[in-house]
C-alpha cells in the first residue's frame, strides 16, 4: 500500500479518528496494531504472499530486547560485550541476507530503517546513555512505528520514549499543521517527482542515444526526482505523525542550498548521518588500531598529517558503509559513498590553496555571487554522484558521463528538443513552474516554517493558499502511468 495511494489516505483518516476516540492509555497499543497491520499489508507482502516476514521483525526486536535487558542487569564487561556483539551480528546478518545478498527470501518493509533504529537503542543501553525498555511490545512499537517504516527517519529511543507512549489529546493546531505538511509532501511527490522521473527514465534507459547536454538534463531530472520523492515522503511521514501528536526528527534541511559537500551531508538524510557518526565513526576512532595509528604514521608524515590521515581512513570506512547501506553494489558504494569521501578529503587537502586564491582575488565568503557558485558547485558534484547511483553498473555510469562531455549541443534549450524526453511542453511547463515554487519555499523556510507565518495571515488568505495547493496537487498530480488529471483537463487544447 503506497503512502500516496487513496487507500492509504482512507486508512490514515480512519486510524486518526479511532486514535482520539479510544482511551488515551491504549493509544500506544493501537499504534502498535496499526503498525503491524500496515507492515503485513505492504505491497511486497501482498503480492508475494510472504506473510512470514513479520517473524524477521519480531525476531530482531526480541534479540535487541533480550540483549538490552541482559546488558542492563550484568556488571561484567566481557559478558556485556559478548551479548552486544551477538545481537548486532544477528540483526546485521538478517539485514545483509535479506537485502544485499539477493537470496530468494522476501525482505520485510523498512528493514534497513528498523535495524539501525533498534541497534542505536541497544548501543545507547550498552554505553549507559539510554534507558532500557523492559516491555517487549513497547520496544516493538518503537521498532515498527508505521510512518517511519516507509522511508525513515531513523529514531533515537531517548527522544521518542515520551512521545510514543504518552497519551495525546486532540490538538486542532497539531492536526492541521500535520495535514499541511502532508499536502506539501504530496505536492513534491506527485507533481514534481513523478514528472521528473519521466525525463530521468528516458535519458538513463537510453543514454546511448544521447550525447552532450541531454545527458545532464537527465541527470538533473533524476536529482530532483530523488530529492522531491524522498523528502516529499518524509514530509508525509512527519505530517502523519504530527497528526497523532508525535514529533519526529527532521531528516532534510534544504540540502541543495549547501555550500560544500560536508554541509550537504549535514542537511541530507540527517538521521542516517547522525547514526553513522555516533555508532560507527566515533567508536571506530576510539579503537586500539586507530588510537595507535597516528603514532605509527608520525615519523613519516608529521604529527598533523598523521592525525589527518587517520581521520581520512576512518572516513573512508564510514563512506564505504554509507554507500553499501544504500544498495550494496559498486554503483551505490561509489555514487553515494566513496565519491563523496573523495570530495570531502580533496576539499580539506586543497583548503589552503583555496584560501590563498580567495585572498588574492579579494573574494568575500558572503559575496552573493560566490555563495551562488558554491551552491551550484555542490549541486553539480552531487548530481555527478547520482549518475552512478541511478546507473545499473559503474561502467554504464562512466560511459554516460563520457557521453555527457562528448558534445556541446546547447541548441536543445531553444529548438524544442526538451519536449522530446517524455514530457510535452505543457507537462514540462508544469514541472518547471512547480520547481520554481518548490525552490522559493525552500529558500523562505530557511528563516522559519511558512506554516507558522501563514497562520498569522487573515483566515480568507490562509484557506485560499491551502485550497490552491490542494487543487494544484489533485488536478496536476501524476497518479500512475495510466492516469493523469492534467491529461483530462488540457486534452482538448492539444494541437
Amino acid at each position: 500500500m503506497s503512502i500516496t495511494s487513496f487507500y492509504f489516505l482512507c486508512l490514515f483518516a480512519l486510524a486518526l479518528v479511532l486514535y482520539y476516540v479510544i482511551p488515551k492509555k491504549a493509544q500506544w497499543a493501537f499504534l502498535l496494531l496499526l503498525s503491524l497491520g500496515y507492515f503485513m499489508t505492504s505491497d511486497t507482502v501482498v503480492q508475494s504472499g510472504g506473510w512470514y516476514v513479520v517473524f524477521y521483525l519480531l525476531a530482531a526486536v526480541a534479540a535487541v530486547w533480550g540483549a538490552a535487558i541482559y546488558i542492563d542487569r550484568t556488571a561484567e564487561p566481557k559478558k556485556k560485550r559478548g551479548v552486544l556483539v551477538c545481537a548486532v551480528l544477528f540483526c546485521l546478518g538478517l539485514l545483509c541476507v535479506l537485502r544485499f545478498f539477493k537470496l530468494p527470501l522476501l525482505a520485510p518493509l523498512g528493514i534497513s530503517f528498523y535495524t539501525l533504529t533498534l541497534l542505536g537503542y541497544l548501543f545507547d543501553v550498552y554505553y549507559e546513555i539510554g534507558k532500557v525498555q523492559k516491555n517487549y511490545f513497547r520496544l516493538l512499537l518503537f521498532g515498527s512505528y508505521f510512518p517511519v517504516m516507509i522511508s525513515g527517519p531513523i529514531l533515537k529511543y531517548q527522544e521518542m520514549e515520551n512521545r510514543l507512549y504518552a497519551p495525546h489529546k486532540l490538538d486542532y493546531r497539531q492536526v492541521t499543521f500535520g495535514m499541511q505538511r502532508m499536502l506539501w509532501g504530496f505536492f513534491k511527490v506527485l507533481v514534481i517527482s513523478e514528472r521528473a522521473a519521466v525525463i530521468a527514465n528516458e535519458i538513463f534507459d537510453n543514454y546511448d542515444s544521447y550525447a552532450g547536454l541531454p545527458i545532464w538534463v537527465g541527470a538533473v531530472a533524476f536529482t530532483f526526482q530523488l530529492y522531491t520523492n524522498f523528502s516529499g515522503c518524509m514530509d508525509i511521514v512527519l505530517g502523519i505523525s504530527q497528526c497523532f501528536g508525535i514529533e519526529l526528527p527532521e531528516n532534510f534541511r534544504a540540502p541543495f542550498l549547501s555550500r560544500s559537500i560536508s554541509e550537504y551531508w549535514r542537511r541530507w538524510h540527517i538521521t542516517l548521518g547522525t547514526w553513522l557518526r555516533e555508532y560507527l565513526f566515533y567508536p571506530l576512532l576510539r579503537t586500539k588500531f586507530f588510537m595507535q595509528l597516528p603514532k605509527t604514521l608520525k615519523p613519516k608524515l608529521g604529527k598533523k598529517r598523521a592525525k589527518q590521515a587517520t581521520t581520512f581512513l576512518a572516513m573512508f570506512l564510514l563512506w564505504f558503509a554509507i554507500g553499501y547501506w544504500h544498495g550494496g553494489t559498486w554503483n551505490f558504494i561509489i555514487g553515494s559513498g566513496l565519491l563523496h569521501w573523495f570530495y570531502i578529503v580533496s576539499g580539506e587537502l586543497l583548503e589552503p590553496f583555496f584560501a590563498k586564491w580567495k585572498r588574492s582575488w579579494h573574494i568575500s565568503e558572503e559575496n552573493r555571487l560566490f555563495v551562488f557558485f558554491q551552491r551550484l558547485r555542490t549541486f553539480a558534484l552531487v548530481t555527478l554522484g547520482l549518475v552512478f547511483f541511478r546507473s545499473p553498473t559503474v561502467p554504464d555510469a562512466v560511459r554516460m558521463i563520457g557521453r555527457g562531455f562528448s558534445a556541446a549541443n546547447f541548441r536543445i534549450l531553444w529548438d524544442g528538443s526538451l519536449f522530446s524526453y517524455g514530457l510535452d511542453w505543457i507537462e514540462f511547463t508544469i514541472l518547471a513552474v512547480s520547481l520554481l515554487l518548490f525552490g522559493w519555499v525552500s529558500v523562505r523556510q530557511q528563516k522559519g516554517w511558512l506554516r507558522e507565518k501563514l497562520e498569522k495571515k487573515p483566515l480568507v488568505l490562509r484557506w485560499a493558499v491551502l485550497y490552491a495547493l490542494l487543487f494544484y496537487v489533485i488536478l496536476l498530480g501524476q497518479y500512475g502511468p495510466e492516469y493523469s488529471a492534467a491529461e483530462f483537463i488540457y486534452q482538448n487544447f492539444r494541437a
